[in-house]
């Protein structure tokens, strides 16, 4: 299975998808309470926050939040994260 994956060039996107399912896991319930849309498109994270006041918490720590999600990929998964 894994063979056809990486075959299919479907790696890639299955990461993705676990990154985004994962999101709470990794940043905590907390967070993961105003976030309201979590997706990738083209090595960029979008996220929606509802909140103000965590949405510019985030941005203070988003290159660690980056660095964070690419070493649980194993790879150079989000260049940039951008939130809304």
């Amino acid at each position: 299975m894994r063979e056809y994956i990486r075959e299919m060039n479907m790696d890639h996107k299955l990461k993705e998808v676990d990154v985004v399912q994962s999101w709470g896991e990794l940043m905590g319930k907390t967070i993961s309470r105003y976030t309201t849309n979590i997706y990738i498109s083209k090595g960029i994270l979008y996220l929606e926050i509802s909140s103000a006041v965590v949405r510019n918490e985030l941005m203070m720590l988003r290159e660690d939040i980056r660095k964070r999600i690419n070493e649980m990929a194993g790879e150079e998964l989000v260049v940039k994260i951008v939130f809304r």
